[in-house]
């Protein structure tokens, strides 16, 4: 088992260093040299910066990425509340968004790179890593100085994706004349900064690193990740004819508030970089792997596997990067769990002391995803998607479809659940300590399939998306063969969609794809026709043949080991749909209520209609009918408005992009402005 680290999550309480923190990005001028001498003496002291600078972006830049919406605006997730300002951006109606409503993340993902690159500066020029790089050595220095350089690239790359072109390249230094730089430029220098100090750093399991920290793997796959955006659909601008140079473009629909999706033509470069480094990063993985097998006795699922290991409060060997979180004690040295809270399975417990405690839950699974995308015998649906939470008094309960959070809202996402933890973190909220996943092996490998596929490697392209349907089925039954271009192509986005819901990728996806506005359409038009046979019928039966219906009978039950998990028998409504239950609360010092803690279910994928003798059989046997799809109905616009509902047409360019900051636009002398259509101030 691979332990987690604690000395990369020190707070900012906990670190004392000479470096004064900015007020704003841009005054970013060197601090006092007075202790340089002493942060490098050795490796250790050190990284006790770049520690500040994980810590950093974990609490103050990551955290609010719970507002940047990228697990809630895709074809595949929603968010649950009714009329929430939360996921304007994620709807797709940006122009509603206050001028400074990523402020923070912002500032401080400047604030960030910009102690990076101090240190990095410091580490050049000690005498070690010098002699190091003309030997063509790798040693903990030279770690250090690209573990530096790659975390300024990381931090550029979250400014790009979310805001679009942005001021680069001031960091620590005090100016008054700024503009923005084309993310196209941005990305050549990031590409060719962190391809200069990969070969010089570890892989994972190297030198005592993990995934808890950027390695050569990590670094590898962030170029070829970086490219692909590069190469990809997106939105640009089309307000500064002089902002984007020579780059040419092919360009897809209309022009909206100065806006417009396109390419640039020469897109085919970028995804030969990527080609080569996601290879890299396969070929560097060190210790990192696909988890294809699961070792455990009592269960077997190893896409799951990887999930539990951070429930574990263990480094995943799938994962190239995990944002560290440390469990709940004492005042300075609790980190916020955010991740479990956002975005795990559902519980309406309470703030502290509860089985378990509360679990917002703020994205959730679009019912057509779950009921139809899912093919039989992919593993990885019931793992991903849950019909149910917890109450916090321990014990399941179903989900609703009304609007709301915890236990309303819909079907949620079950990637991450205390209830799995050994033993559960009830003392509070926020504090379980699982880590945030940022980026695994299986993102790599379906990225290099849509690069090669892209390229016109088809027989590559279906080796790899194979191997993680492999895993998936666990057979190669359902492998696919004989496609090629834009079939193979919409293949591996699928497959993405189904392996990554939850995980804020889908989104950045189908923005790549080029595909975004006709995806949106297509799952808005999916949810309407759902909804139209659930009011003449009860019921809907999708092309696979499961059905949703408006209501579901369900009853408690007793298990004699309450937590359930791979279900073996989809007949058993206990046991089916697999990995809900709950922990045995009734074994901690906790209070729980009843003896029946499970819930069973008849009806979730077929039509149980309420006056037939199978309905009185059930409630006979002390089933209940249970509001099921009829709260879709009863809440049609909240659904229809959760929904990507900001596209109207095929022609409609996405605009994804969080507004550069008043300050930061105030103060540009007029060189800087927000454009499709963000507000100025």
């Amino acid at each position: 088992m691979i332990m987690k680290r604690r000395n990369i999550v020190l707070t900012l309480l906990a670190l004392s260093i000479s470096f004064v923190q900015c007020k704003d990005y841009l005054d970013t001028s060197s601090p006092s040299n007075t202790d340089d001498q002493f942060v490098t003496t050795t490796p250790s002291e050190a990284f006790k910066i770049l520690s500040w600078c994980y810590a950093n972006y974990r609490q103050n830049s990551s955290v609010p990425l719970y507002n940047w919406n990228d697990p809630i605006g895709s074809d595949a997730e929603m968010y649950p509340e009714g009329s929430s300002t939360n996921n304007i951006n994620a709807i797709m109606q940006p122009e509603l968004l206050t001028v400074d409503a990523m402020k923070d993340a912002f500032n401080n993902l400047y604030t960030t790179l910009a102690r990076a690159v101090k240190v990095a500066g410091l580490i050049k020029e000690k005498e070690a890593y010098k002699i190091a790089i003309a030997n063509g050595q790798t040693n903990d220095w030279t770690q250090l100085y690209g573990e530096a350089i790659t975390m300024r690239a990381f931090c550029y790359f979250n400014l790009v994706k979310h805001f679009g072109d942005v001021p680069y390249g001031f960091e620590n230094t005090y100016v008054t004349d700024y503009g923005l730089t084309s993310r196209f430029d941005i990305y050549d220098a990031l590409i060719a900064e962190v391809k200069a100090v990969e070969p010089f750093m570890y892989k994972i399991g190297e030198g005592g690193i993990t995934a808890e920290r950027f390695s050569r793997t990590f670094a590898d796959a962030l170029v070829g990740q970086m490219a692909l955006f590069a190469g990809g659909y997106q939105t640009i601008r089309t307000d500064d004819a002089n902002l984007y140079a020579e780059v040419q473009f092919s360009r897809k629909g209309a022009e909206v508030a100065n806006s417009v999706y396109a390419r640039r033509t020469d897109y085919q470069q970028y995804y030969k970089i990527a080609d080569e480094y996601l290879q890299k990063a396969l070929d560097n993985s060190g210790t990192a792997k696909l988890i294809e097998v699961d070792e455990r006795s009592h269960t077997s699922n190893p896409f799951q596997r990887h999930f539990q290991y951070m429930q574990d409060l263990q480094v995943s060997p799938e994962s190239l990067f995990e944002v560290g979180n440390i469990q709940g004690g004492q005042a300075g040295q609790t980190t916020n769990s955010e991740y479990p809270y956002n975005f795990g399975r559902p519980s309406n417990g309470g703030s502290n002391n509860a089985a378990p405690t509360k679990t917002f839950a703020g994205a959730r699974i679009i019912p057509t995803v779950y009921y139809n995308d899912y093919q039989d015998g992919d593993r990885r649906r019931d793992v991903s998607a849950t019909v149910t939470g917890s109450t916090g008094d321990g014990n399941e309960a179903m989900l609703s479809f009304v609007p709301g959070s915890k236990l309303d809202g819909g079907i949620a996402l079950n990637k991450w659940d205390e209830n799995r933890m050994s033993p559960p973190y009830s003392a509070a909220q926020r504090q379980s300590g699982i880590n945030h996943p940022v980026l695994r092996m299986a993102d790599v490998i379906l990225m290099l399939a849509e690069v090669k596929a892209e390229l016109g490697d088809a027989a590559a392209a279906l080796e790899l998306v194979n191997k993680v349907r492999q895993r998936a089925f666990g057979n190669s039954a359902h492998n696919l063969a004989g496609l090629t271009g834009e079939t193979l192509k919409e293949a591996i986005w699928h497959e993405r969609k189904l392996e990554f819901v939850g995980e804020g990728i889908r989104r950045w996806d189908m923005i790549r794809s080029g595909k975004f506005s006709e995806y949106a359409l297509e799952v808005r038009t999916a949810m309407k026709t759902m909804v139209a046979a659930l009011k003449t019928k009860g019921y809907y039966q999708f092309p696979n043949g499961n059905i949703i219906a408006n209501y579901i009978y369900t009853k408690n039950v007793a298990l004699a080991s309450p937590l359930t998990f791979e279900a073996k028998d989809v007949t058993d409504p206990v046991l089916y749909p697999g990995w809900r239950g709950q922990y045995d609360w009734s074994k901690t010092a906790l209070k729980v209520t009843g003896t029946t803690h499970n819930t069973a279910i008849k009806g979730l994928f077929d039509y149980i209609d309420p006056n037939s003798e199978q309905a009185k059989s059930l409630e006979s046997q002390g089933y209940k009918k249970t509001k099921w799809a009829i709260d879709i109905v009863n809440n049609e616009s909240s659904f229809d408005r959760n929904i990507l509902s900001g596209i109207k047409t095929a022609q409609d360019p996405p605009r994804y992009f969080f507004p550069i900051p008043f300050e930061t636009v105030s103060k540009s002398k007029g060189k800087i402005t927000n454009g499709y259509g963000l507000p100025q101030q």
